[in-house]
């Protein structure tokens, strides 16, 4: 059997012996035989352990990666699968936010709602009526910063304007995604400042990240499938 030291493999990879024992007491790859000399002998299934390990962390970061090639090295193939797709699904539902994003800054005005009139200052009851949203996430928000309405110098209730109601709808269309805690509050920041160019370029910047990733995650799949064959696990057919 062909064995390669681990200068070897760390050469072959581009990454110190140090990384090799790192992802080795992990768990992440299996724990290669010794030589006569105490060495460690890894072979040509580690090295596809490896590799695979390297081009996944991009696409699927570290706790995702090590938990597939655990996966793989109980021969448990369909729920190392499910790990990436659930991945996958993730990405994917942030580009479909990202996308709904730039649709919202390029309508010149706000979408029409039936029976709904647009004031000029609203309650925060009126306005969670007219983007659906509730009282008490606008006021959470508020206290992270995204929101900042005037208050009315009589009552001290809260007023809210169109751009406003703008920044909701944007708000609502994210929340639930890691592309909002990354980019949310520089967007709101944009429209506030009238900037909708600014808030169209950070937006396309996050499209363009998020295709980066996506062809990161299938580089991983291509190398996973390839530890599948050498491992024997595939194809998964036969």
């Amino acid at each position: 059997m062909e064995t390669y030291k681990p200068a070897e493999i760390a050469k072959e990879l581009h990454i110190s012996t140090s990384a090799l024992r790192h992802y080795e007491s992990w768990g992440a790859v299996p724990a290669p035989a010794r030589g006569a000399n105490g060495y460690r002998l890894y072979t040509k299934e580690h090295l596809a352990y490896f590799r695979c390990l390297r081009a996944m962390f991009p696409g699927f970061g570290v706790s995702v990666t090590c938990d597939v090639l655990r996966s793989i090295q109980k021969k448990d193939v369909d729920t190392a699968f499910w790990l990436v797709n659930k991945e996958q699904a993730t990405l994917y539902h942030e580009k479909a936010a990202a996308d709904q994003t730039l649709a919202l800054l390029d309508m010149l005005e706000l979408p029409p709602f039936p029976n709904r009139k647009l004031k000029r200052f609203m309650t925060i009851g009126e306005i969670a009526a007219f983007t659906g949203s509730t009282t008490s996430a606008i006021r959470h928000w508020e206290k992270e910063g995204i929101l900042a309405p005037e208050r009315d110098p009589v009552n001290g209730y809260r007023l809210f304007t169109p751009v406003h109601a703008r920044k909701i709808l944007l708000i609502r269309t994210l929340r639930n995604t890691v592309y909002f805690l990354k980019n949310m509050k520089e967007i709101v920041q944009a429209v506030d400042n009238q900037s909708l160019d600014k808030a169209k370029v950070i937006t396309e910047q996050a499209i363009f990240t998020i295709h980066e990733r996506n062809r990161q995650q299938m580089l991983g799949v291509h190398h996973l499938i390839e530890l599948c064959k050498e491992t024997g696990l595939y194809p998964f057919n036969e």
